[in-house]
């Protein structure tokens, strides 16, 4: 049978009662049976943020069905090239992404061009934490610096990918502290796992990532707190104090969100969009932005790829200034 005609068939039965309504409403729609590419191996932000999503779509009947791909490295950009590729026209494929992904595209010069694919929604911000492993045997941010200062490159850096926004953070730190940003020691790992264990083996003298990755470290006292990235304390973390409050004129977010598969059509792109601000609204998202101390920056369709325009043009110019491009 036709698509077309099953689809007025099943119209017709649930015009006549003859179909439970707890039918899924995106059955109708592009995305039913959803694959949500994740470039990031397990462990970190695009995969808590890949995972949660297809979760409150399937609670919130916005997908029949979501399978996961990890294709974690080169801050995105490995699962960017077979995405393009093979989500072309496949209005059943969504990718997550964020600000890291732009930063490193940027950073390594790419020939990849991630609006190709098809922009759909910015769906959280979330900022930055640094912290020392347990046994550091500095206590502040001011004993970071002071060590920068002396050394450069004695003190690592442990993040995400090169152009990670912990990355661009930490070359604007050295920059306010009148440290050449081009000396800095900084350690890229493929996902927020490997940075993890990292810091808590103490390969590195510093480490950056979201504050919901290392909120259990941090609240056991395996990693100790020292900076947040925002422009006012977190909620979340009042005792720590900002890069601000400490003499470093320094704020970035970093936000996260979905593309779908390039040259999908206007139709499909407004059946996805739906989908998931459907989705943000639901019970099961919201205890996620709760449980990972989110906040919610919902922003979709063409003001979202407005936002994305103007976030490379912006971060282009912070990392030029900060010396990790020319």
């Amino acid at each position: 049978m036709r698509r077309d005609t099953f689809l007025k068939s099943l119209a017709a039965l649930a015009a006549a009662g003859a179909l439970p309504a707890a039918l899924p409403a995106a059955w109708a729609q592009p995305g039913a049976s959803l694959k949500m590419l994740i470039p990031a191996n397990p462990g970190g932000g695009w995969d808590t943020t890949g995972r949660s999503l297809g979760k409150a779509m399937l609670d919130a009947k916005q997908a029949a069905t979501v399978t996961y791909d990890n294709k974690g490295g080169a801050a995105g950009a490995l699962g960017l090239a077979p995405f393009l590729a093979g989500a072309k026209g496949d209005a059943n494929q969504l990718m997550v992404m964020g600000a890291v992904m732009l930063g490193g595209l940027i950073t390594s010069r790419s020939p990849l061009n991630l609006m190709q694919a098809t922009p759909l929604a910015r769906l959280t911000t979330e900022y930055n934490v640094f912290v020392l492993p347990a046994n550091s045997p500095h206590k502040t941010m001011a004993d970071v610096i002071a060590q920068l200062k002396k050394d450069p490159g004695s003190v690592k850096w442990g993040g995400g990918s090169r152009g990670a926004t912990e990355h661009i953070a930490a070359a604007m730190i050295a920059r306010e502290a009148g440290v050449d940003p081009s000396k800095i020691n900084y350690v890229a790992f493929r996902g927020g796992g490997e940075a993890t264990a990292a810091i808590l083996g103490g390969n590195v003298t510093v480490g950056g990532s979201g504050l919901s990755e290392f909120a259990e470290y941090i609240n056991t006292g395996k990693m100790k707190p020292i900076a947040v990235t925002s422009g006012q304390r977190l909620a979340s973390a009042k005792d720590v104090p900002t890069l601000k409050e400490q003499g470093l004129n320094v704020e970035i977010g970093n936000w996260r969100g979905v593309f779908g598969g390039p040259g999908i059509t206007p139709a499909q792109r407004k059946g996805l969009i739906d989908a998931i601000v459907a989705t943000t609204k639901s019970a099961s998202w919201q205890e996620a932005l709760q449980k990972n101390d989110w906040t919610p920056a919902v922003l979709t369709g063409d003001a979202f790829t407005k936002f994305v325009d103007d976030e490379f043009a912006s971060l282009r110019a912070i990392m030029a200034k900060s010396g990790m491009i020319s």
